[in-house]
């Protein structure tokens, strides 16, 4: 086959794939959900349990995603936030909120401002502002404090959060936190997540899927692969905006003011598997610490089973 028409052939399977995803995600929204699988294989498989809605934040509409459980004596599940990493959005815990949903949490997943189906931040927003979000979930959950677990950018997020409103986190989860040293600074910069400059002939989405595979070492699943970087496309490069955030932040100082009980949790195949160390070496007497074997910054779908104990195991030590 000529260059050419391969690489239109490529084009077109990566369009062709950005409208199935637009027309997935066109389904109806609606409210929290009651119910709670009642088996292993139902909670690590069903996601017909979770439910999805809007809430209101200072950047706008806050897209979430919620899967609420019932603890022991049948009252409402421990509050839990999830946070997602760049570029993608509350879809990265689909596989594990029925599952935390089983074991007695209120499970919400929040799509950043700009990413997933929530409203974009306004020009020149922190950090800060991307944590704000927080502030906005348990407002709209009517909790007052909630357990925190956040993935790469989201697990920044959490930390900046948790930094400032102790009272309002009851235990912290890092899963993959970014103490980047120069190097390290300068290679995450080179990461392109979506099409901020489009291209007639389409090359800009072969950039971001070359881009996706590149940037996770060690992935497994072809599938997840296109399914991610559809989602990278799907924003129209808005959820790129934290990233540089987080790259150039002083999240040395962050880490610093954190007094809440945190785990520093990381996979040996990750890409932020040494900086993950390294957070953790910056006060080991008071971080706790755990790890998985292999995988790759997608470990959240790669093992959710794993990820879903050791996360339960902390959060209910």
């Amino acid at each position: 086959m000529p260059v050419e028409e391969a690489t239109t052939t490529r084009v077109i399977g990566v369009l062709w794939g950005v409208l199935m995803f637009m027309q997935r995600r066109r389904g109806a929204i609606v409210g929290a959900n009651q119910g709670v699988p009642d088996t292993l294989e139902r909670m690590t498989t069903s996601r017909s349990s979770i439910r999805r809605g809007y809430l209101d934040g200072p950047t706008g509409q806050i897209h979430y995603r919620r899967c609420m459980g019932r603890g022991s004596g049948g009252e409402v599940g421990e509050p839990l936030i999830l946070l997602h990493q760049s570029p993608l959005s509350s879809t990265q815990f689909e596989a594990v909120m029925p599952a935390l949903a089983a074991v007695g949490f209120d499970a919400l997943a929040l799509d950043m401002p700009g990413f997933g189906m929530s409203d974009v931040a306004a020009d020149g927003a922190t950090l800060e502002d991307f944590a704000s979000i927080i502030s906005a979930g348990l407002r709209a959950m009517g909790w007052t404090s909630a357990n925190l677990v956040g993935h790469h950018t989201g697990a920044v997020l959490g930390a900046v959060f948790a930094a400032a409103n102790p009272q309002a986190v009851r235990k912290l989860v890092l899963n993959g936190f970014p103490l980047l040293g120069k190097a390290e600074r300068d290679h995450f910069a080179t990461f392109y997540f979506g099409p901020k400059d489009p291209k007639p002939d389409g090359s800009h989405l072969l950039i971001a899927w070359e881009n996706r595979l590149r940037s996770t070492p060690g992935w497994s699943d072809i599938r997840l692969m296109h399914r991610y970087t559809v989602e990278a496309l799907h924003r129209d490069g808005s959820n790129w905006r934290a990233f540089p955030l987080v790259i150039s932040a002083d999240l040395e100082a962050v880490l610093k003011r954190i007094e809440v009980p945190t785990l520093m949790f990381t996979n040996t195949g990750e890409d932020l598997h040494s900086a993950t160390q390294r957070a953790h070496g910056l006060r080991p007497d008071f971080f706790a610490y755990a790890e998985l074997q292999g995988g790759s910054h997608d470990i959240i779908d790669e093992q959710p089973e794993n990820w879903v104990r050791e996360i339960v195991r902390y959060l209910r030590a």
